[in-house]
């Protein structure tokens, strides 16, 4: 999913980031994204038709395009609800870059290596890169999302919020079908039009989608992901990615570093930051990539980040500074590195990351599901938490804490 995307509401600040949600929203409870009738919103698409043909569109594409169309009262309560949504870095990056997440990366990275090298070969994008994107964006092509598209755009646009944004989505989405790439019953994506492997907004994909098949379609929402995963590439490799460089390395800050050099808006070189101190986490000498800046958003004491120009890059994708630590090191990963050195301490509840995936594996043994156990304390481990509570009689919170940890025993 590309930044404008992002600047429109979704994502990693307003679901917090595909990833941090379990990959991208779905129409997971199918009642809240049925079509509903609404007259006012009839009305309005047959305004939007006529701007729209105003624009080029071809009447009979539209008219096909907003044919079983209709308004999805499920997308607007997405829209509502997920723009205060944010969580720690230490929890993006426990499901961002989750052990699971690694390994499947490496198994795709293996199945589809000749795709990605010839990829990364056209473009000079590294296939860790190329598939890290996908991962962190529709779990490797698992979550590309089921919601009509142009019922999502047009119900978007109607509601007004950021009708214009939408409408121009809109707009964009009727020129792709008219263009023949796919045909409206398959383009389908996100709550807010994303779509595909790598979650191209209308917009995006009318930019940098390429036809890597050689098919004549720039096809991203079937199941071969050549299209997408070359598409995602070709949008970085516009952007100014440079081939055999890093996005960054995570390295140790001395004692007593100013935390006030922190942050895209000081830059050095790498002679200047190892004069002062810093030095590569995995030990050694740090790299020299040109002006680098450093990060360290979970603040001192915890894991920080040299990063380079690709990691800007990256953030042309998504301007989001998680997002881009979480590509990057997902990618390190995929490649076959190590976790990260640093550890983050332990949170407002004094729990740290490896007595939180206790407390989930715990409360699952005793028959609390959480879902999983990442380690992120979420609403099934919250909803968990309730029932085991109430049903050994306990003050019933909701929240994780030490004494709940005990209690649960080993």
């Amino acid at each position: 999913m590309v930044i404008t995307r992002r600047t429109a509401g979704l994502g990693l600040a307003a679901t917090f980031l595909t990833a941090c949600t379990g990959g991208m929203p779905q129409s997971s409870a199918p009642s809240r994204m049925r079509a509903v009738p609404n007259p006012a919103f009839d009305s309005w698409v047959a305004g939007f038709r006529a701007r729209a043909a105003a624009q080029g569109i071809d009447p009979q594409v539209a008219a096909r395009a907003f044919r079983g169309a209709g308004y999805l009262p499920g997308v607007i309560e997405r829209d509502r609800n997920q723009t205060e949504f944010t969580r720690s870095l230490e929890d993006y990056l426990a499901i961002a870059a989750s052990d699971e997440r690694v390994a499947t990366g490496r198994a795709m990275l293996r199945r589809h290596g000749a795709l990605l090298a010839r990829i990364e070969a056209h473009y000079g994008v590294e296939a860790p890169v190329v598939c890290a994107i996908w991962g962190l964006e529709s779990r490797y092509g698992a979550r590309r999302g089921d919601v009509p598209v142009i019922s999502a755009l047009a119900t978007l646009a109607y509601d007004g919020r950021r009708g214009a944004f939408y409408e121009k989505q809109l707009i964009a989405a009727l020129r792709i079908l008219q263009n023949g790439d796919t045909t409206a019953d398959r383009m389908v994506g996100s709550w807010a039009g994303a779509m595909g492997h790598t979650q191209f907004i209308p917009t995006s994909y009318q930019a940098y989608a390429v036809d890597f098949t050689g098919d004549g379609r720039r096809d991203i929402w079937s199941d071969d992901p050549t299209d997408a995963l070359a598409s995602a590439a070709a949008y970085l490799s516009r952007s100014g990615w440079r081939r055999g460089q890093p996005w960054g390395l995570e390295v140790a800050l001395p004692q007593g570093f100013d935390m006030g050099l922190t942050g895209r808006g000081t830059s050095r070189g790498a002679g200047q930051w190892a004069a002062l101190g810093l030095r590569a986490a995995s030990g050694g000498a740090l790299p020299d990539h040109g002006p680098a800046s450093v990060l360290a958003p979970a603040g001192a004491g915890a894991p920080a980040f040299l990063v380079f120009r690709n990691f800007s890059v990256i953030l042309r994708y998504n301007n989001a500074e998680k997002y881009g630590i979480g590509i990057g090191h997902l990618s390190d990963r995929i490649a076959g590195g190590p976790p990260l050195y640093g550890r983050f301490g332990p949170d407002a509840t004094g729990l740290t990351l490896a007595d939180r995936k206790a407390l989930q594996q715990r409360l699952t043994r005793a028959g609390y599901d959480t879902q999983g156990a990442d380690g992120v304390i979420g609403d099934n481990t919250r909803t968990a938490i309730t029932a085991y509570q109430r049903a050994r009689g306990l003050p019933v919170t909701g929240a994780p804490s030490r004494a709940l940890l005990r209690h649960l025993g080993g």
